[in-house]
């Protein structure tokens, strides 16, 4: 049987990293750290860093592997994601097989939570159909959570709800209706210059929780400009970029 660890790791700052974190990354023979190539090798130099400062299990061992790029060509959104899924399955599964055999526990170090808008859990399911696994999730402190602690906000107005979605979504199908609080994720388009910015106020920060953090919060009509030009600033110095907003209508 194997044992397969997902860790939330937070946005990699090992402060971040809970007491039952740091406990599961010590206890597993394995631990799995992706590579995603040169324009993303920071990613794979903070899963590192974590591992330096709180590994103390001189048997685990940390074995690197190159992640599948996803094919920008598919122009079916689910199918291309779909079989992204499948082939960093497979990687998974030879890693494990390559390195641990049908016995033993590894562990992956998952930004944020592995149960919020992330695709590790569903990647996991996979392998757990070839493969006898035992799926393990340690919490992690959500991007959410850091973007409300960068701006000392709380998420929620009294007595109302809030959406947690994607850029996409709200691209395609606009402001939800119901609700004046919105949570954007995964937007590298960023989604709100298309809407009317009259009497919303965003909060937005990239790299949050890191050393790197930038945050900015205002008018929408106010501070849209900045933020882009600070995005593609950040992007170009670092090669990659991490950013989630909050928008609130009045």
């Amino acid at each position: 049987m194997i044992e397969l660890f997902l860790i939330g790791i937070g946005s990699g700052n090992p402060d971040h990293l809970t007491l039952q974190a740091v406990k599961a990354l010590n206890s597993v023979d394995l631990v799995l750290i992706p590579n995603k190539g040169a324009g993303k090798a920071d990613l794979a130099e903070l899963r590192r860093e974590i591992c330096a400062q709180v590994l103390t299990n001189r048997s685990t061992r940390i074995v690197e592997f190159s992640l599948p790029v996803r094919d920008a060509d598919d122009p079916d959104y689910c199918h291309r994601v779909d079989s992204w899924h499948d082939a960093i399955a497979d990687v998974w599964k030879e890693a494990i097989q390559a390195e641990i055999g049908e016995n033993g526990s590894v562990a992956l170090l998952v930004w944020g939570d592995p149960s919020l808008y992330d695709s590790t859990l569903r990647i996991a399911g996979r392998v757990a159909k070839d493969l006898k696994v035992r799926i393990k999730v340690i919490p992690g402190i959500t991007s959410v959570q850091a973007l409300t602690a960068a701006h000392n906000i709380p998420l929620n107005e009294i007595g109302a709800p809030f959406i947690v979605t994607t850029g996409r979504q709200l691209r395609e199908n606009g402001w939800p209706v119901g609700v004046d609080t919105l949570v954007v994720m995964l937007d590298g388009e960023c989604s709100f210059k298309s809407l009317d910015p009259t009497g919303v106020t965003i909060w937005w920060g990239a790299y949050v929780g890191m050393a790197e953090e930038i945050s900015l919060a205002g008018p929408l009509a106010d501070v849209s400009a900045r933020i882009l030009q600070t995005r593609s600033d950040a992007r170009e110095k670092h090669g990659w970029i991490m950013d989630i907003y909050i928008l609130r209508r009045a």
